[in-house]
């Protein structure tokens, strides 16, 4: 019940947001509208009169919302102020294209996600993850940059931009599902060295079940806290594609949200808006039901049994080598003017001078990449933090996690990065609040999962029936066995943050030139990525290293405390 008026509360407050759009700024939604109708009709006051009136803005923004509600429960979604044309044949022609879309790259994700934890399957023991992690932190926009220009322009093997076949699709597909395969691959890959090495599995070797039925059920064993997982990955494969389509020029939902908010058109964006958080909270029901189905009885019966986390063991030369390459790279271009402008060497080759190169304006790559590090990386850091935190309180109340959580996941960041910037106008500042505000709930999701199973153990069972108290409980098993797992979570969502920052600078919301912010290099260097490679790949290969490092770091997590040593079980009963 709790979970069913959170979504309600949650649908609610984005959807008003939405409604709220063109007030938002200050500006008279007028003015847009009449801009985005017709570029050239000078903006006289009888011209805005005539928009106002046509469209019953006068009404002000909560009747607007009032009529469009009222309309919703006839099944209608208004007409576009912009075109003039029905909202609803808009949405669904864009909610089909972005499904398809999404199936395409959800094989392509299923794909690399199986070859990242195949590995580990057939050698029982884990792997740092870097390759992983690495794959995961290389930007959708830039793949699919370099996917268009190999192999649809140099190659001719596939089309370059539009709709119209099957061949369409699997340029876009390989963008999206690359790096969401290789952060599902990595989730998975991290759970199973624990599972292969309990008693089980050696029971059942031993009696001679087959090693493909042994790691079915291992997969199976460590799938229930990873579903939620998967179910935020298929939201965001559809709403989250912005940037993909865009490169693309793909007609499909998230665009089309895009579209509709900068021209102001409200009914358009209400119905995309509607649409995404429907299929959110579809995909999250559909993920509540199959993990339920995964656990069975266990979960009501408090049979569960869970799995000791076994660290994965990084050497320590690992991450002083990445991170020495990232001081050393950014203690570089700190020393360097980041904003000295040099028409004559724009998109010069790296050289002694300029060891990266320079950009459209004849500005040092290597100074702007240095000076963007403290805004890129600390504005990422600063919304991990804060999401882990929010990921704790809420893990335990996972009814009103799960409720928010399907509500938060189905607004992609674009979108939250469109409603932001409209009342905060864009930059750094309103990039990071929209990212916060979308990015906490795969860590939600993790610790509910976590703290459910956790407390529905036999183990907790024996410790109650002993006499701990619920805080003992609390502070000396449940919280240790969720905090550290999720940490190490939220430490491999660092790169990802930092994507959705430099994606939100991509298309314009995030942080604005001359800012050497990573994301507004990739986009500044997008338009000539051909012409100076190096140029765009900078960042790129930062936030790789970033990606590496990340993982490195989390690589010797604290081993969970879910069953401690025997010697200790005693003063539960204190």
């Amino acid at each position: 019940m709790r979970a069913t008026l959170a979504r309600a509360a949650g649908l609610v407050a984005v959807l008003t947001a939405a409604g709220l759009l063109p007030w938002l700024s200050g500006k008279d939604p007028a003015l847009s509208l009449l801009r985005a109708r017709s570029a050239e009709q000078e903006p006289t006051p009888e011209a805005l009169a005539a928009v106002r009136a046509d469209l019953g803005l006068d009404a002000g923004p909560l009747g607007l919302l009032g009529q469009w509600a009222g309309g919703l429960l006839r099944g209608d979604l208004g007409i576009s102020w912009v075109s003039g044309t029905d909202v609803l044949p808009s949405v669904t022609a864009g909610l089909r294209v972005s499904l398809s879309l999404m199936g395409a790259a959800l094989v392509v994700a299923l794909l690399v996600g199986a070859s990242l934890a195949a590995p580990v399957l057939v050698r029982g023991r884990g792997t740092a993850g870097t390759v992983a992690a690495v794959l995961a932190a290389v930007p959708e926009f830039l793949l699919a940059l370099a996917l268009l220009i190999v192999a649809g322009v140099g190659l001719g093997w596939f089309p370059t931009s539009g709709w119209a076949g099957p061949r369409y699709l699997v340029l876009p597909a390989l963008a999206l599902g690359v790096p969401a395969g290789a952060l599902l691959g990595r989730l998975v890959a991290d759970a199973l060295p624990s599972v292969l090495e309990e008693r089980w599995v050696e029971l059942w070797r031993g009696a001679g079940v087959g090693r493909a039925q042994v790691a079915a059920a291992a997969v199976r064993r460590v799938l229930p806290p990873l579903v939620p997982q998967f179910g935020m990955v298929v939201v965001g494969l559809t709403g989250g594609a912005v940037a993909v389509e865009t490169v693309f020029a793909i007609p499909g939902l998230g665009r089309t949200a895009l579209g509709a908010a900068k021209s102001q058109d409200l009914p358009l964006l209400q119905g995309t808006v509607l649409a995404l958080l429907g299929l959110g909270l579809l995909v999250g029901a559909v993920c509540a039901a199959v993990r339920r189905r995964l656990l069975g009885p266990a979960l009501r019966d408090a049979g569960l049994t869970l799995p000791a986390a076994r660290p994965v063991r990084v050497p320590p030369a690992v991450p002083l080598a990445l991170g020495a390459v990232l001081v050393v790279v950014i203690g570089w271009g700190l020393l360097r003017e980041p904003f000295a402008v040099d028409t004559a060497l724009r998109l010069s080759a790296p050289s002694a001078e300029h060891p990266l190169g320079t950009d459209a304006l004849g500005r040092d790559v290597l100074a702007r990449l240095g000076h963007g590090a403290a805004s890129t990386v600390g504005t990422a850091t600063a919304v991990c933090l804060l999401g882990y935190l929010i990921a704790l309180a809420l893990g335990f109340l996972p009814n009103l996690a799960s409720g928010l959580a399907d509500i938060a996941n189905a607004v992609p960041p674009v979108v939250a990065g469109i409603l932001v910037a409209a009342a905060t106008g864009p930059g750094t500042g309103a990039a990071a609040l929209a990212v916060a505000l979308v990015s906490w709930p795969p860590l939600a999701s993790h610790a509910a999962a976590l703290a459910q199973e956790v407390r529905a153990s036999a183990f907790l069972m024996a410790q109650r029936a002993m006499g701990a108290g619920p805080l003992w409980i609390l502070g000396r098993h449940v919280l240790p066995s969720v905090a550290a797992p999720v940490a190490r979570h939220a430490v491999l969502r660092l790169p990802g943050i930092a994507l959705a920052l430099a994606s939100l600078g991509f298309l314009g919301l995030g942080a604005q030139p001359p800012s050497p912010e990573w994301g507004l290099l990739l986009d500044e260097s997008a338009d000539y990525v051909e012409r100076a490679p190096v140029a765009a790949l900078a960042p790129s290969v930062a936030l790789a290293l970033l990606a590496a490092l990340a993982v490195s770091l989390s690589g010797t997590p604290t081993r969970r405390h879910t069953v401690p040593p025997r010697r200790r079980t005693t003063r539960a009963t204190v």
